[in-house]
């Protein structure tokens, strides 16, 4: 089983039949994901996003190995593929993006491709985001600031990658429940809705302290937590963090590396705070799927490979329960890009720690880069044409590890495309070994003819 994010721009590019033949041609693909917006270019100086994204301008040294529109680096805007369903958001605080004339000129496509793809007996599902209004795309959206996640001082990240709001805001969840069932009542036929980041991306050190705004402390009351203490847990082991960590604890992390992952997670209460989170609002999408009558449409999360998910709110066990499938994300360019935000904001606040034991430690306790290098300075997001810094050994042991933790549902490892073809073919082939022949690959936008290829003879 083989499954490929496609998004709405490549279907216009290259146009729906000669897009599928060519991808049928080269790879076995059983499922397909887009997304409901359209896009069109759009220069820089009227406001376009830059695409590929930029990933907290640590990803600028992203081209497109699929060109668009024929660049590989474009500006764009985007507009829903659809007219929503305006009752089903009335009263929510979040509002659906309007329709545009680029909605009107093309997003009829959408339609057209759904019908394509289920014709050629290919799944097919959408992506949207978990807590992004208006969650058609990752980069365009975000929280108002009363939903804005929120640090153990109530003051809110100075820095994040992802724009989540917080996932125990009602209004953020309301949202979601009402653009699901929009969707499932505008393409019926559609196999599922797969959600990104159903979890508190754990991407900087700050966000592995969120969420302890007033949505998390009426959702913690009314589930009987004590609320106030966890706080002050957090707020004490994040002054550690930020201002009093020395040598002798990176010694100790060393030599037991659960140990820094284990002081992360502040308490077993917290942890159990913020997995019910994560689990109430991926049930709350579940029922309104039901509510919808799409009860026989999948819901598959995508989320953190472990330890991440340990800090990031996502207990494969408990959602394995909830949903149909969960992928487990090894975007493998990121992990050194997060081990050098981590060491950052470690050595800015505890400026005599060892740069040595800093490095040594991260990659002791994640797992997330190697070889390990001799200082912070050798984490880097990894240029285009290098690759990807990252034990394949590690990522057969971090999928083994969540594969059994989800008990009730299947995983779906999901292998980057970015990067060289032949690293990102040793990688896609090491998460599909241990899946029980499953994989899925993200994103279309880095997937050469060269690339595709690689993928079809790892299916041979």
């Amino acid at each position: 089983m083989l499954g490929i994010t496609l998004l709405p721009e490549y279907i216009q590019s290259e146009g729906v039949e000669p897009l599928l033949d060519n991808l049928l041609k080269r790879a076995p693909v059983t499922a397909i994901s887009t997304s409901p917006y359209v896009m069109s270019e759009l220069p820089a100086e009227k406001g376009g996003a830059r695409e590929p994204p930029a990933d907290a301008e640590k990803g600028l040294a992203r081209l497109l190995d699929r060109p668009l529109w024929g660049k590989r680096e474009v500006w764009i805007e985007t507009a829903p593929s659809f007219e929503p369903n305006l009752k089903l958001y009335e009263g929510l605080r979040y509002q659906p993006s309007k329709p545009t004339a680029l909605t009107r000129s093309e997003g009829s496509v959408i339609d057209t491709f759904i019908e394509a793809v289920q014709a050629r007996g290919i799944k097919i599902y959408f992506q949207i985001q978990s807590a992004i209004p208006p969650g058609y795309r990752v980069q365009f959206g975000g929280p108002i600031e009363d939903d804005a996640p929120r640090l153990p001082d109530g003051s809110t990240p100075s820095q994040r990658l992802d724009k989540n709001g917080s996932l125990a805001s009602p209004h953020i969840i309301g949202y979601g429940e009402a653009l699901i069932k929009d969707l499932l009542q505008r393409y019926p036929s559609i196999d599922g809705i797969r959600i990104d980041w159903p979890e508190y991306p754990p991407y900087f050190l700050d966000s592995i302290f969120t969420d302890f705004g007033p949505h998390v402390e009426a959702f913690a009351n009314e589930n009987g937590f004590d609320f106030e203490n966890i706080r002050a847990k957090a707020a004490s082991q994040y002054k550690r963090f930020r201002e009093s960590l020395t040598d002798a604890d990176l010694k100790a992390y060393i030599q037991s590396p659960k140990k820094l992952i284990s002081d992360l997670q502040i308490s077993e209460d917290w942890v159990r705070l913020k997995s019910q989170i994560v689990s109430n609002l991926l049930l709350r999408y579940r029922n309104a799927m039901n509510e919808t009558g799409g009860a026989q449409a999948e819901l598959i999360p995508s989320a953190f490979p472990e330890p991440w998910n340990q800090l990031s709110g996502f207990d494969y066990t408990a959602n394995s329960k909830i949903v149909d499938a969960i992928s487990s994300k090894y975007y493998t360019m990121h992990w050194p890009m997060m081990m050098m935000n981590y060491s950052d904001a470690l050595m800015e606040k505890n400026p005599g720690l060892s740069p040595e034991l800093v490095a040594k430690t991260l990659c002791q306790s994640f797992g997330g880069t190697s070889p390990t290098p001799s200082s912070p300075a050798g984490f880097s997001y990894p240029e285009p044409h290098e690759n990807h810094p990252v034990s394949i050994q590690d990522m057969i042991d971090k999928l083994a590890i969540v594969e059994k933790e989800s008990t009730n549902a299947p995983v779906w490892p999901i292998a980057h495309s970015y990067g060289p073809t032949e690293d990102f073919a040793k990688r896609a082939e090491a998460v599909y070994s241990v899946s029980k022949e499953r994989l899925w690959v993200n994103r279309y936008a880095y997937l050469s003819d060269e690339k595709l290829d690689a993928l079809g003879r790892i299916f041979e």
